[in-house]
């Protein structure tokens, strides 16, 4: 790109006389990354502001910068582009500079409280099982084809994503689905990306230390709709209180999911997964809980709105498992607990998941949670997760999650304010220890529930993300628990 292609796409208010010539990039907005050449755009986030480094990116070699505010310097050979709003501008130059690879693929988008990362990675999984190329960029990781890579942010910021869009492209993907989460939605990180489709799963308290309301939340998970065009389509969990506010004055056609109609309801559920009816199709799943029924549900609509032939879709269902820490089981050998970790870190989601357990366990099988809360994320929800908790366990252990620069013993703290009685309820701020404690007490047919950090592999302390997987801490403890009563 040169200097004139980049003033054009720009669009800028002013712009400074010196013009750079021949090839200019890449585009950055961090000035550490700054190099001779480079286009540094300054964008105003919610704890640094960009062009508090303006001088730094001009240190660094940028020979143009983007900035909202009249910046004045010394340096003949920087060109400055001042704009009215660099945060909507950066999503459209990234794609710009990386040959704009969201054009390239048909995008679906999914959104909603609970359920992203399992709808998504199931739509994933039924395209590549239906021998589709599709890549997938989501919490637990983004895959690029069949290739895995550590994935950071639900949604990356723009200038990551183009860059990921532009491998996927070049690696032949023809599909790319993604998570979109509410933040990236108010901080316009998807701006300049056309989804194809996109899903509502549901709305429910979280991130309301960033939103501060629900109805913020709320409208910032609308943003993905309203910028839908005509040609998209919407499909949207009408059984969610905010279905109807989601698809109000969305252009893109509207498929609605609702187990209260007559086609698509839930035909049997087991430990050993789901049958459901599907708007007159049958389809069967391995996973379980009726929460996953509307993964599923979505899922099977969203691949059809994709135009993949519906038997296909079907055959897949029969044997993709969803996403990894969801509802994952640990251990489901003979003689042993039945230990099962889920990324449940909304009340919702902890009633979701503990209701499933509670309605498939038999009477003398007693159901342990153990669980905590994040640290520097909204404190309001650690008392609600008491209450979900109390609701449906038998024993409780509150215990720390990802307790960031928080005191994890305040964070506990926060919690068990949630609760009317605590007889049944022990608070072990070691985590490890609280996974032991609840696996030796658990009796050998008894269920435990280990919440809210699934698929993570680490343990954020102090700014420090230390080793830690639920799951492989649950299995330790299973084998020497069994190694003692051999």
């Amino acid at each position: 790109m040169d200097i004139h292609e980049l003033i054009e796409l720009a669009n800028p208010l002013h712009a400074s006389r010196y013009k750079p010539e021949g090839t200019i990039g890449p585009l950055v907005q961090d000035s550490r990354q700054a190099e001779k050449g480079c286009v540094f755009i300054a964008v105003k986030g919610t704890e640094v502001d960009g062009h508090m480094f303006l001088e730094d990116a001009i240190q660094q070699g940028a020979s143009v910068l983007i900035c909202e505010e009249s910046f004045y310097t010394e340096a003949e050979s920087v060109c400055i582009l001042e704009v009215e709003d660099s945060r909507s501008l950066i999503g459209p130059l990234a794609q710009a500079f990386e040959g704009n690879p969201a054009k390239q693929m048909r995008i679906v988008g999914i959104t909603g409280t609970n359920g992203k990362t399992t709808t998504a990675t199931l739509v994933y999984q039924i395209l590549c099982h239906a021998g589709e190329k599709a890549s997938l960029l989501g919490t637990v990781a983004k895959r690029i084809l069949t290739e895995a890579f550590d994935s950071k942010l639900t949604t990356s910021d723009p200038i990551e994503l183009a860059a990921d869009m532009k491998m996927m492209v070049e690696a032949g993907s023809d599909f790319l689905i993604m998570e979109v989460s509410s933040h990236a939605l108010h901080q316009k990180r998807v701006a300049g990306i056309d989804f194809g489709v996109a899903a509502f799963t549901n709305l429910s308290h979280d991130h309301l230390d960033y939103h501060e309301t629900v109805e913020e939340y709320a409208s910032a998970k609308k943003l993905l709709f309203d910028g839908l065009s005509e040609s998209a389509t919407a499909i949207i969990n009408m059984d969610d209180e905010q279905a109807e506010f989601m698809i109000s004055n969305c252009k893109a056609k509207a498929i609605e999911l609702s187990f209260e109609d007559s086609d698509t309801k839930i035909l049997s559920s087991s430990p050993n997964g789901l049958k459901l009816s599907v708007k007159g199709t049958q389809i069967q799943t391995s996973l379980i809980g009726n929460f996953n029924a509307y993964n599923v549900a979505e899922a099977f609509l969203i691949c059809k709105a994709l135009g993949v032939e519906k038997e296909k879709i079907v055959a897949a269902l029969t044997e993709v498992k969803g996403a990894p820490g969801r509802m994952e089981a640990v251990n489901f050998g003979q003689n042993e607990p039945k230990v099962i970790v889920d990324y449940a870190h909304t009340p919702d989601a902890l009633v979701n998941v503990l209701s499933t357990l509670r309605a498939l366990k038999e009477n003398e099988q007693q159901l342990f949670v153990v669980f905590g809360a994040g640290g520097d994320r909204d404190a309001a929800k650690r008392p609600e997760m008491a209450k979900a908790a109390e609701a449906f366990a038998d024993e409780i252990i509150v215990t720390s999650d990802n307790p960031r620069t928080e005191d994890p013993d305040l964070i506990i703290a926060d919690i068990l304010q949630g609760f009317e009685e605590t007889a049944n309820v022990t608070s072990i701020t070691s985590r490890k220890e609280a996974i032991d404690t609840a696996i030796n007490r658990a009796g050998l047919n008894d269920i435990i529930l280990i919440a809210g950090k699934g698929h993570e592999d680490y343990q954020e302390i102090d700014g420090v993300r230390h080793d830690f997987d639920d799951r492989l801490v649950a299995k330790e403890a299973l084998r020497l628990k069994k190694e003692e009563e051999n």
